[in-house]
């Protein structure tokens, strides 16, 4: 029997005109994160990710850092929401990237401006109300993602090791609201703390699957310049 370890993919290029590949400082994260997990945990029986490229790059850079060469699985669930489809929904009136990026580099901070900016859009996207704009709509995002958690879980009681996870923080999201008992509306207040290459470990027991460790950065102890969040 063995648990799932689900890993917050490292930071993406924020800013950039392709969002979805790893910084330097993604890419750094990761390395240290094979690294520590070759060091305090035993191989992993799976290794499944997102589809997403920043969720690959990652996975690979995991990999790589645990001296690793395994065969990995993509389960598209475990793609992130998109960012771009729902901020276009909120704020039609920005147009497209060159827009969006003018609006956030006028603000005295962007970081805080897009935070703002995405937990309005992510608002409005779980609230229900505009199910029909959205190319995948909120409750078709959360069933996928708890689906896959069902499947996994499965296969992890007739493991005999652990499956390393590499998704986003929304599905890790999702799966910690579910185990939590907490409000689907609510969800996403558990994402915004999320560490890049952030470890959150589900146990699966007779029980059924219960999250033991949630957001933890052992790997990026005593490196505080490769603490992220976005």
């Amino acid at each position: 029997m063995g648990d799932l370890l689900l890993i917050r993919h490292g930071q993406a290029s924020f800013g950039a005109a392709d969002y979805d590949r790893l910084s330097p400082v993604g890419e750094q994260q990761s390395l240290r994160l094979g690294a520590w997990l070759a060091a305090h945990e035993a191989p992993p029986a799976h290794v499944v990710r997102g589809a997403l490229r920043r969720q690959a790059q990652t996975t690979e850079h995991c990999l790589r850092g645990a001296g690793l060469e395994v065969p990995v699985e993509v389960v598209s669930a475990l793609d992130e929401l998109d960012h771009v489809d729902l901020l276009a929904r909120h704020r039609p009136d920005l147009g497209g990237h060159d827009a969006f990026t003018a609006e956030l580099r006028a603000s005295a901070d962007p970081h805080r401006a897009f935070q703002q900016m995405f937990v309005a859009a992510v608002d409005r996207w779980t609230a229900g109300a505009h199910d029909h704009e959205y190319a995948r709509p909120w409750p078709q995002f959360r069933r996928g993602v708890l689906e896959a958690l069902t499947a996994l879980a499965a296969r992890a009681r007739d493991s005999e090791g652990d499956t390393w996870v590499v998704t986003s923080g929304g599905p890790i999201a999702v799966i910690a609201a579910q185990l939590f008992g907490t409000p689907p509306e609510r969800t996403f207040a558990l994402s915004w703390p999320l560490a890049n290459t952030g470890l959150s470990r589900v146990r699966v027991n007779g029980a059924g699957p219960q999250m033991v460790t949630y957001n933890a950065w052992p790997h990026l102890a005593g490196a505080a310049d490769l603490l992220t969040y976005r």
